[in-house]
């Protein structure tokens, strides 16, 4: 055994097993470091939500315990992440670090830093893929630019990328005298009022909550996930899209694990929207602005409205429209929404009340337990009709006829607006179209227990429409 430690730096990918860069570093045979880094000040306005950091909290909690089965233990720092881990590699005499590929920006800006820091200093700097299936520099067009539409890239995807058999957690770590930590605690993920009692009842962080997600939804909801996917009501979502964002599983190991589905619709459906999550990395690494900057360059100066109270009533659940109010409400108790709900919340934003997709995005950003840059950014830029291979802006969810059709028992509105629990479903989605015997029955009264639309749908769609056609018309 070499005694010169090789580090570990642990990233979006807090996993023991099918984790290439802590494979990597066992291989070695060399005394094992382990290290999260966490760099709010490089993030910038893109460091980690509310939501998103008490998921953290306890992923970590859980990646250290399952680290500390193997022998080992997890180094906590806190800094510039570039700076932090060539200290940390000088500290304790490091002959390698491993370390994920990471598509966020600062994280790309990180690793540049360290390779030029560490050319000819002994240290060397191997990189693994743990959060992407692809090289998003290895999967171009034929032009050598990157993909910008989804079903072209998906194409290329199936042709250059076929995953490994997931690897297995190591046994054992190599060990070494850990240095010094900060502790869980120093760094206040977790919020000082109790907002997280619905999500810490509703999810499990860590490996081990992965793998339970996983197999029910294998067992459960896959082979029906292309119809399951669009009832809002019922449990037919995976609901692995957290574990995927902090890599508490690996996308091999989910796509891998499908096989034991029954194949059909459901598992082909399931994995183009695995590939769906390939492409948004690919969009960010190539487009870092994404984030905050449409792609499309007419959208750029789009006369969005300011509109404080509207984003307000929205991000509250209190837009008038049942379907909305009931996805934000349900996004601020488990910080999740379904899919299908988010897409319908989004359109209303951005099309009905024409708040721009950044101001959706950031409240998305701050509430979502599966809060991820890139997916977050080029969905809410897909709604917008304004981002790679976009829904056309004159696309406008009707959020009545999307509720009626997605909720036809309105048994997710009854839910999470218990306001209107008692309202025939007839109305359930429209409750201002009740006559008002049914709204005195149900113990409504518009605008006093549950509010009156912010708008009118079709006054809204038609304003959207007439402002699309002056601002984006002109353009192209």
């Amino acid at each position: 055994m070499n005694d010169h430690p090789v580090i570990v730096w642990f990233r979006r990918d807090l996993r023991l097993a099918d984790q290439a860069a802590l494979a990597a570093a066992a291989a070695s045979k060399s005394p094992v470091i382990p290290v999260f880094i966490l760099d709010d000040a490089n993030a910038g306005a893109w460091k980690a939500g509310g939501a998103n950091r008490w998921w953290l909290h306890h992923s970590l909690e859980s990646l250290a315990a399952g680290l500390g089965r193997l022998g080992s233990g997890l180094v906590l720092r806190r800094g510039d992440s570039a700076a932090t881990i060539l200290a940390l590699a000088k500290e304790v005499g490091a002959t390698a670090i491993h370390t994920g590929i990471m598509p966020e920006p600062w994280e790309k800006a990180a690793d540049d830093a360290v390779g030029a820091a560490l050319k000819g200093a002994g240290c060397a700097f191997h990189r693994h893929q743990t959060a992407l299936m692809h090289d998003p520099d290895a999967i171009t067009t034929q032009a050598g630019r990157p993909y910008g539409v989804f079903t072209p890239f998906a194409n290329a995807f199936g042709r250059a990328v076929h995953p490994a058999p997931p690897a297995p957690a190591p046994k054992r770590l190599p060990t070494a005298a850990l240095p010094q930590s900060d502790t869980l605690a120093e760094w206040r993920l977790l919020p000082t009022i109790a907002w997280d009692k619905d999500m810490a009842e509703h999810w499990s962080p860590g490996e081990a909550g992965a793998a339970r997600t996983l197999d029910r939804f294998v067992a459960e909801a896959a082979a029906q996930y292309d119809v399951g996917r669009n009832e809002v009501a019922k449990d037919g979502s995976s609901s692995l899209s957290p574990y995927l964002h902090w890599g508490e599983i690996s996308p091999w190991q989910v796509w891998a694990t499908l096989d034991r589905a029954k194949s059909g619709a459901g598992v082909t459906a399931f994995r183009r929207e695995l590939v769906w999550r390939e492409f948004a990395g690919h969009v960010l690494w190539h487009h870092p602005a994404l984030p905050e900057e449409a792609l499309r360059p007419e959208f750029r100066r789009f006369p969005w409205r300011r509109d404080t109270a509207g984003l307000r009533a929205w991000q509250k659940g209190l837009t008038g429209v049942p379907i909305v109010d009931a996805g934000m409400r349900q996004l601020w108790s488990i910080g999740w929404m379904h899919n299908r709900v988010r897409m319908i919340a989004a359109s209303f934003l951005i099309k009905h009340l024409l708040v721009s997709w950044q101001e959706g995005e950031a409240w998305f950003w701050d509430t979502l337990v599966d809060g991820d840059l890139a997916s977050n950014s080029l969905n809410w830029q897909w709604v917008a009709g304004c981002g790679a291979d976009p829904s056309p802006f004159f696309r406008i969810f009707n959020p009545v006829l999307q509720g009626k059709k997605f909720d036809p028992d309105g048994d997710y509105v009854r839910r999470w607006v218990p306001e209107l629990a008692r309202l025939d479903t007839a109305f359930i989605h429209d409750p201002w179209a009740a006559p008002p015997l049914a709204l005195r029955a149900a113990g409504i009264s518009l605008g006093k227990t549950y509010p009156m639309p912010l708008i009118d749908l079709a006054e809204g769609r038609a304003r959207a429409l007439s402002v699309l056609r002056e601002a984006v018309g002109k353009a192209a």
